[in-house]
């Protein structure tokens, strides 16, 4: 199972193979995990993967666990 990497950053585009585009807006992304990637945060597989460049974001209730990644450009988070 291959972890995320992101310790330059997060393209996408590198793991598009694997995550389906769910929801696209101008500074947002929504993808489904469908590889089985591992989380950067806590190295377990993943179902959601919501990319953000906005400095600002509020989120619901995901239902379920998640974990918080912060690059330079962007704030992933990672629902279990």
């Amino acid at each position: 199972m291959d972890r995320l990497d992101v310790s330059n950053g997060f393209d996408v585009h590198e793991y598009r193979h694997g995550l389906k585009l769910i929801k696209e807006e101008r500074d947002t992304m929504h993808l489904a995990n469908r590889e089985g990637f591992a989380c950067p945060a806590c190295g377990e597989p993943f179902d959601r993967l919501f990319v953000s460049e906005r400095r600002e974001n509020t989120f619901g209730d995901p239902g379920s666990p998640f974990c918080l990644v912060r690059t330079d450009e962007a704030v992933l988070l990672l629902t279990h």
